[in-house]
């Protein structure tokens, strides 16, 4: 199978993250170049090491994506000065949970809303756009497991990606036909060093490694994917 995303533009949201890191690097090894929004520049400084000799197709944006006028400027940027966008990967999304729903605070919920929902839309609604209008490009949306799995304690959680991958299905269904894919992963949770921290008694060796999700995005913004469109991907093996 040869994946190459030579002269292709590629935004990855929240690309210093666990996963967006690992998305970002996997890109750049392609030959795509990367536009990769953080919060902290220590993150992007890393990801550029980590980037080494392939960081000169790496370009870095501070941006809130939960902020939809901010997404729209980021995108207008990168048009202005790509002139096009090839695929949109969001990774952007937080968890809270070990709270039953009464004892749930209203602003942990309005957070996972707003990590989990409200930052999807706001990148899909801007990146559709540019990409009806070439008639091609890929969008990846990180939902989770809890998506459709609803365990205990995890209402916010598991009631904002329910919503998000609902929301990428509807998506999908409205470019049917145009050229632009929409797809969903669903991740439990992944070998993240944050997660580690949160979580050290578990045991890791089950846990999705980053860098082998990054491959399943990579496939499915490449054109050996263009059959598969409006998809959830399990991405959490045996876990």
């Amino acid at each position: 199978m040869n994946i190459s995303f030579s002269g292709k533009i590629v935004l990855v949201a929240g690309g210093t993250g666990g996963l967006g890191r690992a998305v970002s690097l996997a890109f750049l090894e392609e030959d795509a170049k990367v536009v990769a929004t953080y919060r902290h520049e220590e993150e992007f400084a890393a990801l550029q090491r980590a980037a080494g000799a392939k960081g000169v197709s790496l370009e870095g944006q501070r941006v809130d994506v939960t902020d939809e006028a901010a997404v729209v400027q980021l995108v207008d940027r990168i048009l202005a000065e790509h002139g096009r966008l090839d695929a949109m990967v969001n990774t952007v999304g937080g968890y809270a949970g070990g709270v039953k729903l009464w004892e749930l605070e209203s602003r942990v919920f309005e957070q996972m809303l707003t990590l989990n929902l409200r930052a999807g839309y706001a990148l899909s609604r801007a990146a559709i756009r540019p990409m009806l209008k070439q008639k091609h490009g890929a969008i990846v949306n990180v939902a989770a497991k809890a998506a459709l799995d609803h365990g205990a304690g995890a209402s916010a959680y598991a009631a904002s990606k329910a919503a998000a991958l609902a929301m990428m299905d509807s998506l999908a269904a409205d470019v049917k036909g145009s050229g632009v894919r929409v797809n969903s992963i669903l991740p439990s949770i992944i070998d993240t060093e944050v997660n580690r921290k949160a979580m050290p008694d578990a045991d890791f060796a089950t846990w999705p490694k980053p860098e082998n999700i990054a491959r399943v995005i990579l496939f499915l913004c490449s054109e050996e994917a263009r059959v598969i469109h409006g998809a959830a991907i399990p991405v959490y093996g045996d876990s």
